[in-house]
């Protein structure tokens, strides 16, 4: 049976399991019938140009775990970020687990999507956010919906600045010959609140593993959010991405993504700018080799007038790796007075190494200060030459260069051991020790 069927005739199943409200059961129904109408998506959109899904969805997967895995402190400590004190929403083969994790509904509620979705003290959250940015012309999307029952809840109340960075980590065990996981993220960050959040997936054996992930992200009146996606999967591990953003007036958000493991990582960033003096961020590292396939597909929707947008995507590919980039700046003509940058930068150390880039500005307004532009080159021999010279060996002085390129990218990491995590995964890409303090 093909993955689609098998989804399909899985649904009801998986209804009779879950309690929630009727409004959501009603979205979960009319979402599992898009899903049969639209399918999976094909190379023949031109947004799946560069990427095809087909070799990960041959895979027989199970879709819900047949037993709870425990997983020991110890054994994944190396995946959290554990130098700060953070809140820990942590789940294991798609279920929560209390073990691991830290949650609290004190002065802020992060916690379970599967307790707000039929809770009636957030059913208020639920009905005026729930679903209510995703694109609906999107089979994994819709497919994500219909058996949407857990992932993280996040709210900020008004005013509120949360006392300590939130992660979520996905954990896969194994336990599985191959897994599906739909994770399903709701976050709303209130008028004047401040919140930070670190997300992880990550397998802890070979077996493979396909995570179909929706985040919903709301920020209301000058919010302010920092969001860092760590993506260094096993080179069995698919993840399709897709984050959602909508911010109100003189709201402030930016994901950093770093994408260094996985078999195939498409990365879906959407930005809805709807008020006025918004500030919007979307910044990336990757580094690839094997035969990885990493998309970058990124959009920026400026509505309103006196907005800004910053992107900025580095990308190292080696071996027979492959790199996609295709974002997207919308500008509509009431969006006078926008500042929308947008740069795309690539190093082939490999001459059996792709990437794909396309750029795209569409603008409608006449008042605007938009640029974008792209690089793909190799490492700069004159400086290589240099380094050389000053006695710094060849695997070295290449290692320093790239670092060099792709450094800029976490100077606007906010969270100081965030940075540190990342230079240290940087270097062991690179395979080299950089010879100063990470």
């Amino acid at each position: 049976m093909e993955l689609k069927d098998k989804l399909i005739s899985s649904f009801f199943a998986f209804e009779e399991q879950v309690d929630v409200n009727n409004d959501v059961h009603q979205l979960r129904t009319k979402a599992i019938k898009d899903f049969e109408t639209i399918g999976f998506p094909r190379k023949k959109e031109e947004d799946w140009k560069y990427t095809s899904l087909n070799s990960i969805l041959k895979e027989d997967y199970s879709l819900f775990p047949k037993k709870e895995s425990a997983i020991d402190y110890n054994d994944v400590k190396k995946y959290f970020i554990h130098d700060i004190d953070t809140y820990c929403i942590v789940f294991i083969d798609g279920i929560y687990s209390s073990q691991l994790s830290n949650t609290t509904h004190d002065k802020i509620d992060a916690c379970l999507m599967s307790s707000a979705l039929h809770s009636p003290k957030y059913k208020a959250i639920i009905d005026n956010y729930f679903d209510k940015i995703t694109p609906k012309d999107s089979g994994l999307n819709a497919l994500n919906t219909a058996f949407s029952k857990e992932g993280a809840f996040i709210n900020i109340p008004k005013n509120t600045m949360a006392d300590r960075p939130i992660q979520i980590l996905n954990f896969s065990t194994g336990s599985e010959a191959a897994l599906m996981v739909q994770p399903r993220n709701l976050i709303v960050v209130g008028e004047n609140s401040h919140v930070q959040i670190i997300e992880r997936h990550q397998s802890l054996t070979e077996n493979p593993v396909l995570t179909n992930s929706v985040t919903e992200i709301y920020a209301e009146k000058r919010a302010q959010l920092d969001y860092y996606k760590i993506q260094n999967d096993k080179g069995s591990a698919s993840l399709i991405d897709s984050t959602y953003v909508e911010q109100k007036q003189e709201s402030f958000c930016s994901v950093h993504t770093f994408s260094f493991g996985g078999k195939l990582v498409r990365n879906n960033l959407q930005f809805f700018q709807r008020g006025e003096r918004i500030d919007s961020t979307m910044k990336g590292i990757t580094i690839t080799e094997g035969k990885q396939h990493i998309d970058h597909n990124t959009l920026v929707h400026h509505i309103e007038p006196n907005c800004e947008s910053h992107q900025d995507y580095k990308g190292i590919y080696g071996d027979k790796s492959t790199g996609v980039f295709n974002g997207k700046v919308l500008v509509e003509k009431e969006a006078q007075k926008t500042n929308a940058f947008q740069s795309n930068n690539n190093i082939l150390v490999s001459d059996k190494a792709t990437i794909n880039s396309k750029p795209q500005l569409e603008i409608f307004a006449d008042d605007v200060k938009c640029s974008h532009g792209c690089t793909i080159g190799q490492l700069d021999e004159e400086a290589m030459f240099y380094l050389k010279t000053r006695g710094i060996p060849a695997k070295e002085a290449r290692a320093l260069l790239m670092y060099a390129f792709a450094n800029n990218v976490l100077d606007s990491v906010k969270i100081p051991e965030i940075k540190q995590r990342i230079n240290k995964l940087i270097a062991n890409k690179l395979n080299v020790n950089l010879g100063f303090d990470l």
